[in-house]
């Protein structure tokens, strides 16, 4: 985007016209660091794909499926020249080669060691299971990095067991990509962090 300062009505364009970039199996296969980039973590089959589906108003940007374990490369797609989201690999389907695991972890761990462009990581969990040991592990890791917790599959708790979540995990969002429940509010915060990172690498 030609402007020094994107604002956010711009991010919001953006998040529609979001296009896949490229997908990386091994360390040298990352793309250059460039625009801002947004990471998407969290466990096979916890719903990521469509949590980045329902972000960006897509059906079929990111790839659902039923098979756990199946995104074996981190996956990029482009906001325009403006941003980036990025798909981990999940982690932590028992089905998947100890080799192959360790393949990830590798990938995965030289990803957020290099990238300088990192905006933020949202790390999706299942609500009806939220905080199991890997994902301890995955926040520990990620250390002081910027990141909101998205508890997905919100839909299927009842309204008690959602206030009850509420009250655990106060500064998690609720999420459902079936109903649209924090899809706004994920996606206003999202917008938050692009725009806070623009503005400190093109100041006024």
């Amino acid at each position: 985007m030609a402007s020094a300062r994107i604002e956010r009505r711009d991010f919001i364009r953006l998040f529609s016209q979001a296009q896949f970039l490229a997908a990386a199996g091994r360390p040298g296969e990352l793309p250059p660091p460039g625009p801002p980039e947004i990471v998407f973590a969290g466990r096979s089959n916890v719903g990521k794909s469509s949590a980045i589906n329902a972000i960006v108003g897509r059906k079929r940007l990111a790839f659902t499926s039923k098979t756990p374990g199946r995104t074996q490369t981190i996956n990029f797609y482009s906001l325009a020249d403006a941003a980036r989201l990025v798909d981990l690999p999940g982690y932590g389907y028992a089905r998947v080669p100890r080799a192959q695991r360790a393949q990830w972890r590798g990938l995965v761990g030289e990803y957020l060691r290099l990238r300088p462009n990192l905006a933020g990581v949202v790390v999706i969990m299942d609500a009806r299971h939220p905080l199991t040991a890997l994902d301890a592990q995955l926040l520990e890791w990620l250390g002081e990095r910027r990141r909101l917790l998205l508890l997905a599959k919100a839909d299927k708790l009842t309204r008690a067991e959602q206030d009850a979540l509420k009250r655990r995990f106060a500064d998690a969002l609720l999420f459902s990509s079936a109903t649209g429940q924090g899809v706004e509010e994920c996606r206003g915060l999202l917008e938050s962090w692009l725009e806070q990172t623009a503005e400190i690498k093109s100041p006024r």
